[in-house]
């Protein structure tokens, strides 16, 4: 293809990025830079300029949807087929190593991947059978400890011994995990790139091959690499200068994960003679909203300078409203985006509400719902995440390697077979006392329920030979009981449970099978190995047209026509957690910049003054990132019921200049309770203004309502108690 036409689209950043000497280079890529445009471009150019082959790119990134993106970029741009290139995820890329190099990794060649709820099951059945209890040995702290210690490159035997007994029983855990895993050929996503670290570290000879295969490596959203994915990048790219890495540090969110932001200052040391080119200009969002996210990050301490501008309009003021409670956040936010957004002739998928904490959400679920507005938490569960899937891929790894221990486990008695816990705990035992896996232990148990469902196994195996991948799936969700299961579950969904395995049946039949994958895999197994991977991420994909709900580390990657940054509010966000410890505010402060530039058009922020969390009342006072914001950039949003603060109070309003004061201390003092104006508003059956009485908290006066019919509340100023927000169906009002 034309040369100039691969970079004729490309700013000059992206440009220079793009064509930049085959050395090491870092593109500091700020939010809506384009960056994944970069990476694709500057693949392109290695091919097509500097005659590199495609087979000696390596390409890393995070999710399986943007190494499918990578990919059909790549291949719509040089008009040639890629799927047998290094493009993939780090877990995709260290997988497809083992598989071909399974022996000197010291694994079985049908080895099985785990997804993380397979993991759990393995760890609470070690906790049972070292007669650790589960109310003191957490399984999923102790599952979050064997993965932390993996994504360290730090194995059982690598622990010192402090003394501390608690360790030791955690250190015996983990052992004991290996030892299962090894015997019964399983692994998780921390030992898939561990274990392809340790391959690589320890042959020589296969190090030295793909160091010399791989003449550029190509790494995204290098903010999220961890240590053993840095680890893994330094040993194939030891003594050269082949590192391409896309990164920014302002965007490095998942520190609770494991992700070092310090590998991004790690790299400039490591390599010496790298170049720094930065993507600053922005093409998603206005010019108030960039100046805000800047604001915001700059009072971040070394990070990487940067600073984010666009050549479109500044665009609309950034909107505050100060709320009563969550209960009136939540009624305003689902206000606007009926009336202002929707109304207006908007998607509704163009608008988001963002929010710090899980907890979070339910009022402005029920909001939703109660104005008819359809709605969905992003990030709930996957397909093949849901039980019904698990179970049918579970017999299918049994098809495949009868020794997987963690999906004889969950299929064993599912449906029931009248196999109960204490057969299986000596099914347990018996393969722990002789070092076997749970399928030879059942064989040797010889019981009538037991010998069914090896029998089962058997001949589903043996009638599933020569049949297509979707016949076979089909046949095992038939023959195992599962649809005889869910056709009798009338509580639980089995109607929708039904048409999930009918879907499974249909995604084995749209799966595509490359016979020459270098693997050498079969198609049962590559299929597996999809659901395996597929599960690990845990963003999902919905086309309905419906708002938006996720926590602002689900936001990551989105962007939206309106977004709503809600509770912003020291303690909530940042988290009180964070408040002291200077690493984790930082990254909050990270989260905040991520929040900000998923807005492209409007962006609202919303605080309230009280709030109920977590089981306990509060009174919270605004974030300190809405500080960081100048006054010039902000509206404060007026409440329906229009209040006033008496003339000795001090309500923070960001258009008076008083966040831009020196103060002796953050955060600003809280307001006083707001008294009513003189104006009377009418917002349901009760005006603002309006004098009444309750027989448990005397008289008051009416401030404001939410909601509507049975849902209507109204929020009281009472003389003795202070402001109560009632439901007007319980309240039992008289009206003086």
């Amino acid at each position: 293809m034309d040369i100039n036409k691969i970079t004729d689209s490309l700013n000059n950043a992206q440009h220079q990025a793009v064509t930049a000497p085959s050395q090491s280079v870092l593109v500091l890529a700020g939010a809506g830079s384009g960056k994944t445009r970069v990476l694709v471009h500057r693949i392109v150019w290695q091919i097509e300029h500097n005659n590199v082959s495609p087979h000696s790119i390596l390409a890393v990134t995070f999710t399986n949807k943007a190494a499918k993106e990578m990919r059909g970029r790549i291949e719509q741009l040089i008009n040639l087929p890629v799927q047998n290139l290094w493009i993939g995820t780090f877990h995709g890329i260290a997988h497809r190593l083992l598989r071909r190099h399974a022996a000197q990794a010291r694994l079985p060649e049908g080895f099985q991947v785990m997804d993380s709820s397979d993991q759990l099951r393995v760890v609470k059945r070690l906790l049972n059978s070292l007669n650790m209890d589960e109310k003191t040995w957490v399984p999923r702290e102790m599952q979050w400890y064997i993965n932390a210690k993996k994504d360290e490159g730090i194995r059982a035997k690598h622990i010192p011994n402090t003394g501390d007994p608690h360790e030791q029983q955690r250190i015996l855990l983990y052992r004991a995990y290996e030892e299962l895993c090894n015997r019964s050929g399983l692994v998780d996503f921390g030992e898939l790139l561990l274990r392809a670290h340790e391959l690589l570290r320890d042959d020589h000879y296969l190090l030295a091959h793909y160091q010399e295969r791989f003449r550029q490596v190509h790494v995204d959203e290098f903010q999220d690499t961890n240590t053993i994915q840095y680890a893994w990048l330094r040993l194939l790219t030891d003594g050269k200068d082949n590192l391409f890495i896309v990164g920014d540090d302002d965007q490095s969110i998942y520190g609770w994960r494991g992700a070092k932001v310090t590998n991004m200052y790690r790299f400039q040391t490591d390599y010496p003679n790298h170049q720094v080119i930065k993507l600053e200009q922005n093409y998603r969002s206005t010019g108030n909203i960039l100046k805000a996210a800047n604001q915001v990050i700059a009072k971040n301490q070394g990070r990487m300078d940067k600073e984010l501008w666009t050549t479109a309009n500044d665009g609309e003021l950034i909107s505050v409203y100060t709320a009563f409670n969550e209960r009136d956040e939540a009624d305003f936010v689902v206000e606007k985006i009926r009336r202002t957004w929707i109304a207006q002739g908007n998607k509704r998928s163009e608008a988001a509400i963002l929010y710090r904490s899980n907890a979070q959400s339910r009022q402005f679920e029920e909001q939703l719902v109660a104005k008819g507005i359809p709605y969905r938490v992003y990030g709930g569960l996957r397909f093949f995440d849901r039980a019904e899937i698990k179970n049918a891929l579970a017999y299918l790894r049994l098809l495949s390697n009868r020794h997987d221990d963690a999906s004889f486990e969950r299929v064993v008695n599912t449906p029931t077979r009248g196999i109960g816990a204490k057969a299986i705990d000596d099914l347990r035992h018996l393969a722990r006392e002789h070092n076997i896996s749970l399928w030879t232990a059942a064989s040797r148990l010889n019981t009538r329920a037991i010998n069914g469902f090896l029998h089962l196994i058997t001949m589903l195996s043996q009638q599933a030979e020569g049949l297509e991948l979707s016949e076979r799936v089909d046949l095992v969700i038939r023959t195992s009981g599962l649809v005889e299961l869910y056709q009798k579950d009338k509580q639980d969904k089995g109607e929708e449970k039904l048409e999930n395995l009918a879907e499974l049946v249909n995604a084995a039949k749209l799966f595509y099978f490359n016979k020459d994958n270098e693997e050498g895999m079969t198609e049962l197994e590559l299929f597996l190995t999809h659901a395996a991977l597929e599960s690990g991420e845990q963003q999902a994909e919905d086309d309905d047209d419906c708002v938006q709900l996720m926590t602002l580390h689900s936001a990551k990657g989105l962007e939206f026509k309106l977004v709503f940054l809600v509770g912003m509010e020291e303690g909530l966000f940042p988290s009180a957690q964070s408040v002291d410890d200077m690493a984790r505010l930082e990254e909050e402060r990270r989260l905040c910049y991520v929040g900000i530039t998923r807005a492209r058009q409007q962006l609202y922020m919303t605080y309230a003054e009280s709030r109920r969390l977590y089981g306990r009342e509060t009174n919270p006072r605004p974030s300190r990132f809405l500080r960081d914001i100048s006054e010039e950039l902000l509206q404060d949003i007026r409440m329906q019921a229009s209040v006033s603060y008496p003339v000795t109070a001090t309500k923070p309003t960001y258009n008076s200049g008083e966040f831009n004061k020196p103060r002796p201390a953050y955060p600003p003092p809280m307001p006083t309770k707001p008294v009513v104006t003189r104006t009377p508003v009418t917002t349901g059956r009760y005006k603002t203004g309006q004098k009444v009485s309750h027989a448990k908290f005397g008289v008051g006066v009416v401030i404001a309502s939410a909601g509507e019919g049975a849902k209507e509340s109204v929020m009281i100023n009472f003389k003795q108690v202070g402001v109560k927000q009632l439901m007007l169906a319980y309240a039992q009002l008289d009206v003086l």
